[in-house]
């Protein structure tokens, strides 16, 4: 399996970005996708995820309320919105697709949020 992210880039804080992963190779209507984050000197962290069917989300404390994880089953792709992001939100984001016996993941795509 395969996963590519796309959408990174340069934002100021307020700002928005929609990050897109784009899977190949394995059923991807039949797992779990998540987005972590790893900044600079820190470990890599769960931002969100979202169940096959997309009927289940979940977010963590730092980004509940400006994130939104989505997917679309035909199109094989999950999305992170991310809204009025701020400096601490700069990071190289990853997608990641959990199976029953596989995980995949991405080669991330960079965030960075600055003036």
């Amino acid at each position: 399996g395969q996963l590519v992210e796309s959408g990174g880039g340069l934002a100021q804080p307020g700002g928005s970005l929609r990050l897109s992963c784009a899977a190949s190779g394995f059923t991807f209507s039949s797992v779990d996708m998540n987005w972590y984050r790893q900044a600079p000197g820190k470990e890599r962290e769960l931002v969100a995820g979202i169940s096959s069917a997309g009927v289940i989300t979940n977010y963590s404390g730092s980004v509940k309320g400006r994130f939104s994880i989505s997917r679309d089953n035909a199109k094989n792709t999950a999305y992170l919105q991310m809204n009025d992001l701020k400096p601490e939100d700069t990071a190289v984001y990853y997608c990641h697709a959990l199976g029953p016996y596989y995980s995949y993941w991405g080669k991330g795509t960079l965030v960075t949020v600055s003036s």
